[in-house]
C-alpha cells in the first residue's frame, strides 16, 4: 500500500465532509440515526462503543441521549497512549487533544461491547476504514480480545476504488451513509 494515495484519499474526503452545509449535515444525521437505532435494536445490544462527533461526522448526540434514557450502556473512547480505552458516557465533557470531547477518565471496567458505532473519512474498496490516520481505532480493536460488530458510520460515502488500508486497518459489519 502506498501511504501517499492513502494520505490523498484521506485530504480529499475530509475537503468533501467539510463542504456539507449544517441543514444536509443535521437531515444526513437524522436518517443515519434511524438506521443506527435498527441494528442497535435488531442486536439487542446492551453495551454500545459511540463517539463524541466532531464537525465532519455524523452527529449521534440525540442517539446518545435516547440510548441512555433507554438504560443502554454507553461508552466513547478516552485518548490513552497511543489509542484509546473506553469509558462510561458522562457529563462533564472536556475538549481535549485533537478537539475531541470526551468525559473525565474512569477506572470502572467497562462490559464487553455488543456494537461499535466508528466514524469515518472514508473507506478503501474492500470496506476498510480509512481514519484520520492516527491509527487509533485500530489499536483499540487489535488489543480487544473480542470482536463487537461494528458500524461505520458517514455523512457521505467516500470510497476509494484502489486498495488502501494495510492488514491492520478495521473492516465494518455495516457501513452507513446519509
Amino acid at each position: 500500500m502506498n501511504t501517499n494515495h492513502k494520505g490523498d484519499f484521506r485530504k480529499d474526503c475530509i475537503k468533501r465532509l467539510k463542504f456539507i452545509s449544517n441543514k444536509s449535515k443535521y437531515s444526513k444525521s437524522k436518517l443515519i440515526i434511524k438506521k443506527l437505532e435498527n441494528i442497535i435494536k435488531d442486536y439487542k445490544a446492551e453495551n454500545i462503543l459511540l463517539f463524541l462527533p466532531m464537525q465532519i461526522e455524523v452527529d449521534i448526540k440525540p442517539l446518545i441521549l435516547k440510548l441512555r434514557k433507554e438504560q443502554k450502556n454507553i461508552y466513547v473512547p478516552y485518548m490513552f497512549g497511543d489509542s484509546f480505552k473506553i469509558v462510561k458516557y458522562r457529563l462533564p465533557l472536556q475538549k481535549k487533544k485533537f478537539g475531541i470531547y470526551e468525559p473525565n477518565n474512569s477506572f470502572c471496567k467497562a462490559n464487553k461491547i455488543d456494537i461499535a458505532i466508528v466514524p469515518i473519512v472514508g473507506v478503501d474498496s474492500i470496506n476498510k476504514r480509512i481514519g484520520y490516520g492516527k491509527g487509533m481505532y485500530d489499536r483499540f480493536f487489535d488489543r480487544l480480545n473480542y470482536k463487537p460488530k461494528i458500524v461505520f458510520t458517514q455523512l457521505v460515502l467516500c470510497k476509494s476504488e484502489k486498495i488502501l488500508s494495510d492488514n491492520y486497518d478495521i473492516q465494518a459489519d455495516y457501513i452507513i451513509t446519509g
